[in-house]
């Protein structure tokens, strides 16, 4: 496993580490929660993210009982929560948001249900226009302060959001955020590949990647005739599915998969791979269902050499999506 520290910060992060949506506590049992997490820790992983929606704090629960249950040193690894949508399927106006009220109260929610003393990670998981920033900031700041979380991020913030939050961390001597969480794959590139550019040159912002395969489009199983439940053939996840399944990116699959058969890998591994080359990427949160899907993607990690210039040139003509730059 290779390490990079979470942007400007000292923390050091394992390039490749563990998610839990729509997994821990819902589509797979604990004991297999269990197998991914023992293997991802064996094999180097030291990042395991989690939030209070998914499957509304069960997951933080499983992963909790995890953790005390394995006794692993707790130097040893990351952990994280995030905090807005809540974690009840119909919260009340005080149950969601970035209120102090609410941020407060997750993140004291989280450490019950994850069973550690305090977050290594914290996340601001959506923006909220109904919330000042300097109250938003102050709270995380004081949450620090209080040794309950060590560091505090934002995700899917627009470039806007994030710099604003650090000008009021700047103007106030607050300690500001210093990770972001956005969805970055072949597919989805904007915000990692043109909207932060600035905010990595002049903050230094260390980022948490998700869907590095597109919600398994990158994984070539959507090619063909579906057999078997995936993340998108669920009602709930209809939303991801309208985004992400089209044509348009079945046909890239395919000649993916081509390309990826000529360098000797799983296109999953390519798709990681090239996520992973990205420099402004500090870790690529992989997702399972069974272990061998852990398994195939952990390797990513060395194969990133496969990745020539003249590869990613070949990749960049199949997507054929490359963010514009902005004209300064």
């Amino acid at each position: 496993m290779d390490y990079t520290n979470l942007g400007k910060s000292g923390l050091q992060i394992s390039r490749l580490s563990l998610g839990s949506w729509l997994t821990f506590g819902s589509q797979i049992t604990d004991e297999v929660a269990e197998s991914l997490m023992v293997y991802a820790y064996d094999k180097g992983v030291n990042f395991f993210d989690n939030a209070e929606l998914y499957a509304y704090g069960r997951s933080e629960e499983v992963m909790g009982k995890i953790l005390k249950k394995q006794g692993w040193s707790r130097d040893t690894y990351l952990v994280s929560s995030k905090a807005f949508f809540g974690a009840v399927h119909e919260p009340k106006p005080s149950q969601r948001g970035l209120s102090r009220k609410h941020l407060t109260e997750a993140c004291h929610d989280a450490l019950k249900r994850l069973q550690v003393e305090y977050l290594d990670l914290y996340y601001c998981h959506r923006p909220d226009k109904r919330v000042p920033m300097e109250e938003i900031v102050w709270t995380m700041h004081n949450l620090i302060v209080q040794g309950k979380i060590l560091y505090w991020g934002t995700s899917e913030w627009s470039a806007q959001e994030v710099m604003e939050a650090h000008l009021v961390a700047r103007q106030n001597r607050l300690i500001g955020p210093v990770v972001e969480q956005p969805q970055y794959n072949m597919f989805v590139r904007t915000l990692m590949e043109r909207d932060y550019l600035q905010i990595f040159a002049n903050i230094g912002m260390g980022t948490t990647i998700w869907s590095p395969l597109a919600s398994g489009v990158l994984t070539g199983k959507y090619n063909g005739k579906l057999t078997q439940q995936t993340r998108l053939t669920l009602e709930k996840n209809e939303w991801l599915k309208d985004a992400v399944l089209t044509q348009q990116n079945i046909d890239k699959t395919t000649k993916l998969i081509e390309l990826a058969d000529e360098l000797g890998l799983k296109v999953a591994q390519l798709a990681v791979a090239w996520c992973l080359k990205n420099p402004h990427v500090s870790t690529v949160m992989l997702g399972a269902t069974q272990l061998w899907q852990l398994q195939e993607t952990l390797e990513a990690i060395h194969h990133q050499a496969l990745l020539t210039p003249e590869v990613m040139e070949r990749i960049e003509t199949i997507l054929d999506n490359k963010p514009k730059l902005p004209m300064f």
